[in-house]
């Protein structure tokens, strides 16, 4: 019997695999925030450090509420960590023209600095990561992982 042709001796999966996928993820995700944040400037946190990469990677011109949204937190909380980065001149809040009362953030070129700056500095720790990995297999992890992304995202909606 070839392979194609075999039966699927694969034991049904009762949902643990996908907990433990989920767990290492969420390991995964604490310690990289963890090690990120120990590189940040002085008073920023990686609250602060998602939010300018959240427009630097989709474009100024969000509103808080949007924001909040995109980050699954309360609208206070993200209007605090945009006040941080407004008192540090990392971001603008400008009005809405298309609502009298919003506001629309907007990107300095000290917050894309900021952001590139944490980038650069993050680097030899991620440089220290690439040899523990045989060639392509960090990039064979990467579809697996955006489909898990998508549909975490796309359940959050339901």
């Amino acid at each position: 019997m070839t392979k194609s042709n075999a039966p699927d001796t694969t034991p049904p999966d009762d949902g643990r695999t996908m907990f433990e996928l989920l767990n290492e993820v969420g390991i995964i995700a604490q310690l990289s925030r963890a090690l990120l944040e120990s590189r940040l400037e002085d008073g920023l946190t990686i609250h602060h450090f998602g939010a300018l990469n959240h427009l630097v990677r989709l474009g100024d011109g969000r509103t808080p509420i949007d924001m909040a949204r995109a980050f699954q937190v309360p609208k206070t909380s993200m209007s605090h960590t945009l006040a941080g980065l407004e008192k540090r001149g990392l971001i603008h809040l400008v009005p809405n023209p298309a609502d009298g009362r919003g506001k629309l953030v907007i990107l300095t070129d000290a917050g894309r600095d900021v952001r590139e700056r944490a980038i650069h500095t993050i680097g030899p720790d991620i440089a220290r990561l690439v040899p523990e990995f045989e060639p392509g297999e960090a990039q064979s992890i990467l579809p697996v992982l955006r489909k898990l992304r998508t549909l975490l995202d796309n359940a959050r909606d339901r």
